[in-house]
């Protein structure tokens, strides 16, 4: 894969997609529909899966391309693909709460190797550069031109005063009770993969997740998270996360800096 040409496409893809999901929010009430798996999606979910579909297969024909939105259609597995959530947080977006992302990430040989999260209402734009690190930029999110950049490095944990982040949607009293073994100096809330970005700017230092997530989901987040240094492993094994699984779905799993003292 050309990463110098795949970066900017995604991250154009991401940005494209925001807006189209922020007219949906900012507009008058809309309809939530529920899928087989009884999970809210709606017109906004649609636009911008169609987006982002449409844009990644004209530049990259040749790459599997897997999206929540067209999940049924997908083979069971694949080693090396595009895998987008063009609404990761519906629930959140739906209640028109601020924290819902973008994620578009390319995974290879089951590593999720470059990824971007965009968080439209937020206005956060997170990603990985050509050369695998990770940022952060600001300014005025031009489409074609980039603005500053800052580079985002998880934090030096402290396990007497550890900052935690859980899901605000799917927290549920396993967690709580897993978080409970740690010292914790803050506990917060917040939706999507928006936790993956705040272990990866030191604004949180673990997320871990006792619940059911799929591999759209978390790719992205993941990719942000590994090229700022930290780490996302299965909590039964505490071996890498693996992409690329059967069915998609996701193994509970850790999300953290390097250092956190991990418990059973």
């Amino acid at each position: 894969m050309d990463f110098d040409r795949l970066v900017p496409v995604m991250r154009r893809l991401a940005l494209e997609a925001g807006d189209t999901i922020m007219a949906v929010y900012n507009g008058p009430d809309f309809e939530v529909k529920s899928k087989s798996d009884t999970s809210p999606v709606t017109v906004a979910d649609e636009a911008a899966d169609a987006l982002i579909s449409a844009g990644l297969r004209a530049a990259f024909p040749d790459v599997v391309l897997i999206t929540e939105e067209q999940a049924a259609s997908h083979a069971l597995s694949a080693r090396t693909f595009l895998i987008v959530d063009p609404l990761d947080g519906t629930k959140e977006f739906v209640q028109r709460r601020g924290d819902f992302t973008v994620n578009i990430a390319y995974v290879e040989n089951g590593v999720p190797l470059r990824g971007v999260v965009y968080a439209p209402a937020q206005g956060r734009l997170f990603y990985t550069l050509p050369d695998g690190t990770s940022v952060e930029e600001t300014g005025a999110l031009d489409k074609d031109i980039s603005g500053p950049l800052t580079p985002i490095r998880v934090a030096r944990p402290d396990n007497g005063a550890l900052l935690v982040v859980a899901s605000k949607s799917h927290r549920d009293q396993a967690t709580d009770d897993y978080i409970a073994h740690y010292a914790v100096k803050d506990l917060k809330s917040a939706g999507s993969s928006l936790k993956f970005c705040l272990v990866a700017t030191g604004e949180a230092d673990l997320y871990p997740r006792l619940g059911r997530t799929m591999e759209w989901d978390t790719a992205a987040g993941d990719a942000v998270l590994r090229g700022a240094g930290g780490q996302v492993v299965r909590f039964d094994t505490r071996q890498p996360l693996a992409y690329g699984k059967p069915g998609w779905d996701n193994p509970f799993f850790i999300a953290y800096a390097p250092g956190v003292d991990l418990k059973a």
